[in-house]
């Protein structure tokens, strides 16, 4: 279940409640009068289903109060309570097919945001990815697998597709966009060091055979881009934080781009090139498969339906913390 916390405007309130009671996933519904200090207002407070939260949150946007007043949205780790069986018995389709679009909205914008964090954990990748190509080395490229935080913005990007949001959308390629370049030519600063030094030959670039992997692309480099994206979404609208790592180890963006960058530095442009291939083909697999994913979810499982975007005032957590 999540709870529910609304600040209300006092003369809202009543008309609040009525819309929170008539909804049969909805229960534990409390009212605080006068509660409120900033904004000022009553304190109403619920628990409701997973699945009906997309009804109630429509409900609660068409009568103002998030411009007027706020709500927070978040979940109930533990229930016992009868009532709170019935509500979940009563909501339309399944907890664990339920999206929660509010929800999935609020944590793909912040992950879809371009920071100074976000740049260095990316170029921390690439340079991890140009290391395990310089040594051969099957571990430090899944390293930069894990570290690398593309996965967000690609999320972000499939759900903006899917509420036709295009501002998410925007936000979510100018994240890409930018940061990919900037990881990579600070990778290839550092490269042209490291050959300098005598660190990284051609030599052994064409000799590291355990990570060729990564440049050479095939037909199931789709397949598994596919899996992995359809994977990460299911994580992400399940709660199931844990899954993303075997997502992260599974596709080949922050490895190929520093494949390329190292391999470009030593001229192995067919190399380059194939890196190049495998990493706009990951980036784009993921993305169709999380756009797949979340459509499926709305034809079958998940009985609500997207609602129009409410104001951005709902609690925003990360996977670890829900």
């Amino acid at each position: 279940m999540l709870h529910l916390r609304v600040i209300s405007p006092a003369e809202q309130t009543a008309v609040l409640v009525r819309v929170l009671e008539a909804d049969p996933g909805v229960t534990h519904l409390t009212v605080a009068r006068g509660i409120a200090v900033r904004p000022p207002g009553d304190l109403v407070q619920a628990d409701i289903a997973r699945e009906a939260a997309n009804k109630v949150l429509a409900d609660i946007k068409a009568l103002g109060i998030v411009h007027s007043g706020g709500l927070t949205l978040g979940p109930v780790e533990a229930v016992l309570s009868d009532a709170a069986d019935r509500a979940v018995r009563a909501a339309p389709g399944d907890a664990n097919d339920a999206v929660v679009w509010e929800e999935l909205l609020e944590e793909t914008h912040e992950e879809s945001s371009l920071n100074v964090s976000f740049l260095a954990f990316l170029t921390i990748a690439c340079l991890l990815a140009s290391i395990g190509v310089a040594t051969n080395s099957p571990v430090t490229i899944v390293g930069a697998m894990v570290v690398g935080p593309e996965f967000g913005p690609l999320a972000a990007l499939s759900v903006a597709l899917v509420r036709r949001n295009w501002r998410l959308a925007r936000r979510s390629i100018i994240a890409l966009a930018v940061s990919f370049p900037v990881a990579m030519l600070i990778t290839l600063a550092a490269t042209l060091v490291w050959v300098r030094l005598g660190w990284i030959t051609t030599e052994g670039v064409i000799g590291a055979h355990d990570v060729d992997f990564i440049y050479q692309v095939g037909p199931f480099s789709l397949v598994v881009a596919l899996l992995a994206g359809g994977a990460g979404m299911l994580s992400l609208v399940t709660a199931k934080s844990s899954a993303l790592i075997g997502v992260f180890i599974s596709v080949t963006t922050v490895p190929a781009a520093g494949y390329a960058v190292v391999a470009a530095t030593l001229g192995q442009w067919h190399r380059a090139f194939g890196s190049a291939g495998q990493l706009a083909l990951n980036l784009v697999g993921i993305v169709v498969a999380g756009v797949i994913v979340l459509e499926l979810r709305l034809r079958t499982g998940d009985q609500s339906r997207p609602i129009g975007r409410l104001k951005p005032t709902i609690g925003r957590r990360t996977p670890r913390e829900r």
